[in-house]
């Protein structure tokens, strides 16, 4: 709560101290935020007084309430997952908040009880207790090895500068300082300082030198989250068939992944962190949501971004299989027609801000025409590129238990799906991929992200593929010739 009230107090304090004195300016920021933090606080004690909880035989139950009094209760049989969170504070004062969900994807309040905060021995005692599935075995077959199966290293640093999160930190941070400068009332001041320090200066050098500085100031802020995020980073495989990733340098998270509602894997490769030849592991599971602690990445990340080799091992381990499916098999190229499409996306959404410009630049002033120009030297050159990278991703094919699916060129994904976690496909066919021979075949599951499309396949291929990887799904719905 001091934090709260410091936060709050702080814009405020500024704010009054421009029409009166400072002391008394002071005094009522003081005075409101010692009604804040005692006000809070007492709130809160009430809280941790009347919640109790009590873990049985066949349900977990949890009351809280004062006049009005809830009582929920989750079966046992039915967790499927005790995640550990510990900010800076609970760390210090050896506390942990437990997340406890079932395998519903809802993410509501019905489907998690959270008890905040206990103390870290019972948060432990409790995901060990709640997770215990000796009895039942571990998911899959193999000799494949419990205990450690990634470590952190320091060396994957190396990637964060070139994820999307550093232009958006970078531009962030020009918002914050604008923000800031406004609260003191010197904005104009700030601007009018930048524009001396440029004074002769062309107009496309001083938009370089900005663009440069707050590419910097996201480069140091991403290198900054990804130290917060991912240190001490481990992924164990516990007894009992439990996928289990620590992480975290000041805010500690535990998140376990039972490997009965494991499903399969995500290659995920955004083109930044695709050309230096790394990858991050995302986990294919039922009951996996994105908790209010998650932080920047979502529970199903088991492997930040690596070289690619490690996270083809990762996967592998994670499936119990001697080689990952995504590297085991050889994807089916997609037709020709497939890139097509994938170029008139790309040039078409390229031009779009150039006729723009130029019909502006008609209507207003010849400047505009300038950038219009400018922008479709840059943006043609680059669409086409993408456009004919995204064809070179594409591709579907089947692998053991899994099959598999290819797409993306900004964020290529890479998606290892246990057949058997198949419970539907849906066929769409527009106009233009008719006239193309083309189908979008998409794969149902209740795991991950619920639906896995295999994009522009050739009508006849595709189909097959889907009979293939799923025998007898789609097999009445398929023309057969007469016998």
């Amino acid at each position: 709560m001091a934090g709260i009230a410091t936060g709050a107090g702080a814009p405020v304090f500024v704010g009054l101290a421009a029409g009166r004195p400072l002391w008394q300016a002071g005094a009522w920021v003081l005075g409101g935020a010692a009604l804040l933090i005692a006000g809070g606080s007492a709130l809160d004690v009430v809280r941790w007084r009347r919640t109790k909880y009590r873990v049985g035989a066949e349900r977990v139950e949890l009351r809280t309430g004062l006049l009005l009094v809830k009582r929920r209760s989750l079966a046992r049989e039915r967790i499927r997952s005790v995640d550990l969170t510990a900010n800076v504070l609970l760390r210090v004062l050896g506390l942990v908040k437990v997340r406890i969900g079932t395998g519903e994807n809802t993410g509501g309040a019905e489907s998690t009880l959270a008890l905040d905060p206990v103390t870290r021995e019972e948060g432990e005692r409790l995901r060990r207790e709640l997770l215990d599935r000796s009895a039942a075995g571990g998911a899959g077959t193999g000799s494949h090895r419990e205990g450690e199966l990634a470590v952190l290293d320091p060396a994957w640093i190396r990637y964060a500068p070139v994820s999307f999160v550093a232009p958006a930190l970078g531009g962030a941070a020009v918002g914050g300082l604008m923000q800031v400068s406004e609260w003191f009332g010197a904005r104009g001041k700030l601007i009018g300082w930048v524009l001396d320090r440029f004074r002769d200066t062309p107009v496309l050098w001083i938009v370089v030198v900005l663009v440069a500085g707050a590419c910097a100031a996201g480069v140091v802020g991403a290198l900054g989250l990804w130290v917060e995020m991912w240190w001490n980073y481990r992924l164990e495989r516990e007894p009992g068939g439990t996928l289990r990733v620590r992480r975290g340098l000041f805010t500690t998270r535990s998140t376990s992944v039972e490997e009965r509602r494991l499903r399969g894997v995500e290659l995920v490769e955004p083109l930044g962190v695709r050309t230096w030849g790394a990858a991050r592991v995302d986990a294919v599971a039922t009951g996996l949501t994105a908790g209010e602690d998650s932080g920047h990445v979502n529970h199903r990340t088991l492997l930040p971004a690596a070289p690619r080799a490690t996270a083809e091992a990762v996967a592998a381990h994670v499936l119990r299989e001697a080689v990952s499916p995504t590297r085991a098999v050889r994807l089916t190229p997609h037709p020709p027609a497939a890139r097509m499409r994938r170029l008139r996306w790309a040039v078409g959404a390229a031009l779009a801000p150039v006729l723009v410009l130029g019909a502006l630049g008609a209507l207003l002033t010849d400047a505009l025409l300038y950038v219009a120009g400018a922008c479709g030297v840059v943006l043609l050159p680059a669409a086409v590129l993408l456009g004919r990278d995204a064809y070179r991703s594409l591709g579907h094919g089947v692998s053991g238990d899994y099959l598999v699916a290819r797409s993306g060129t900004v964020r290529r994904t890479t998606v290892a799906l246990r057949r058997g976690g198949v419970i539907g496909w849906t066929v769409k066919q527009s106009v233009f991929q008719r006239r193309a021979g083309l189908v979008t075949l998409t794969a149902t599951t209740a795991a991950g992200a619920g639906a896995y499309s295999v994009y522009d396949a050739a009508e006849g291929e595709g189909l097959a593929f889907a009979d293939e990887a799923v025998p007898g799904l789609l097999a009445p719905f398929l023309d057969r010739p007469a016998d």
